[in-house]
């Protein structure tokens, strides 16, 4: 407040309310806490009067950051009709029985498929390696692979996936942060890591197997359980229906350059046409959407806080005096060396949810990034990176907990040999990527 009333008009003390989040979420604190003692601190700067936060609140549930929140709630509502209808489970089927079990390599690139196709269709790693990996457990375990082998080799093809869904949160922030389309966002950031991570996934899950192997790592007759699951009447043409209307939608957007608003309308549809082609009724179906997006609200909560966050400093405008102020000197650094530095920047340093991280590297660089000349596709890279990498490393996190949890694994320790065995190829990669863009 003091600030407030000491300083009027644009001022670098509105960055302020950003190294408050920063230094919050470092601290362990929740999310939306940190989000509202952030929000607090620029209103307290902004000294705006009760009319005219009213209207700075109004404004950001339209903001594009509040849609993005609102598209994961929707993400989640599909994801759970996709489970009522047995979609979910006859994808995981199917791939593995194209891929057969001739050889412990063919199903491994089964598995690693089935999980990477789940987790892109649902949009959620966890919630789609949770249907996955009990059809895939008692076949690997049948065919002698290990825990650890297994735990790869879901982890592998589920991190893959997610940076491939269309309408997974983080990557719709992507997209709308470097304004490109579906296909632009695989061609420069999505799909060099999908092939990427299939091919070191064929060399680490076998290089995982003999070392573990010594170990005697297998599971136990009574760990294997059976692969037969409750048998949706229904499924098949539920899944047909599915899978005809997401590619439908994944290519209507690409052909007319829907904007990033599009899933608005695409995921609902889906859930409906998915549901009654799945024998569910009208009301069965918004009861399953309902359920499924009812455990992320917090999340929409949050990223309309952020928006709240962002618009107050907006109208603070900070980032427009440090252009002034010390644009000249960064143009020196040079389109590459800044694209890798807001990369490693939003890894190491930014902590909190992928699709959030992703919104907050672009309200604080993008305008600069685009000042020094860094390409669409640059930025897609440094965003995608900044919030997939520490997904595989340096240090132990949620998604190799819950997939080492599922594949029955208690060794944190190949877990992240793995996560290494991916992330020191891709890092080579986007710099590589990185740097032929902006020359």
């Amino acid at each position: 407040m003091v600030i407030g009333v000491a300083v009027d008009g644009p001022t670098m003390w509105g960055l302020l309310p950003l190294a408050t989040y920063v230094v919050l979420a470092l601290c362990g604190m929740d999310l939306v806490i940190a989000t509202v003692v952030s929000v607090a601190s620029a209103l307290l700067i902004l000294l705006p009067t009760p009319a005219a936060a009213g209207e700075i609140l109004g404004e950001s549930l339209g903001d594009q950051v509040t849609m993005i929140g609102l598209i994961i709630l929707l993400g989640a509502g599909l994801a759970e009709v996709l489970r009522a209808t047995g979609v979910a489970g006859r994808i995981v089927q199917s791939v593995m029985r194209i891929a057969g079990d001739k050889s412990r390599t063919a199903v491994t690139l089964g598995m690693m498929l089935s999980c990477l196709i789940l987790v892109a269709a649902l949009g959620t790693l966890a919630g789609a390696l949770a249907i996955a990996v009990p059809l895939l457990l008692p076949i690997a375990a049948k065919l002698g692979f290990t825990r650890s082998a297994l735990t790869s080799t879901i982890f592998i093809g589920g991190c893959a996936g997610l940076a491939m869904a269309p309408f997974a949160g983080s990557n719709i922030a992507v997209m709308d942060a470097a304004d490109v389309g579906y296909l632009q966002y695989v061609a420069y950031g999505a799909g060099p890591l999908a092939v990427l991570s299939l091919v070191v996934g064929l060399i680490v899950v076998p290089w995982m197997q003999r070392r573990t192997a010594r170990e005697n790592d297998y599971y136990r007759d009574d760990e294997i359980g059976t692969d037969d699951q409750l048998q949706h009447p229904h499924a098949s043409r539920a899944t047909v229906v599915f899978s005809v209307g997401l590619l439908t939608s994944v290519l209507y957007a690409t052909l007319t350059s829907a904007e990033t608003s599009f899933p608005l309308l695409a995921l609902p549809v889906l859930a409906i046409i998915t549901g009654l082609a799945g024998g569910l009724s009208p009301t069965l179906i918004a009861g399953r959407v309902y359920a499924g997006a009812a455990g992320l609200m917090n999340i929409f909560l949050l990223f309309w806080l952020l928006a709240v966050l962002f618009n107050a400093m907006n109208r603070i405008d900070p980032f427009g005096v440090v252009l002034d102020t010390y644009g000249s000197g960064l143009e020196h650094l040079g389109a590459f060396s800044f694209a890798l530095i807001i990369a490693l920047l939003g890894w190491v340093g930014v902590p909190g949810a992928t699709a959030p991280q992703v919104v907050l590297l672009d309200k604080l660089f993008g305008e600069l990034a685009g000042a020094l000349g860094v390409s669409a596709g640059t930025w897609v890279v440094v965003l995608l990176f900044a919030s997939k990498a520490d997904t595989y490393g340096p240090f132990p996190n949620a998604n190799m907990v819950g997939a080492m949890g599922l594949a029955r694994s208690l060794s944190l320790r190949n877990i992240l040999l793995t996560g290494w065995a991916l992330l020191i190829p891709a890092v080579v990669m986007y710099i590589a990527i990185m740097f032929v863009e902006t020359r």
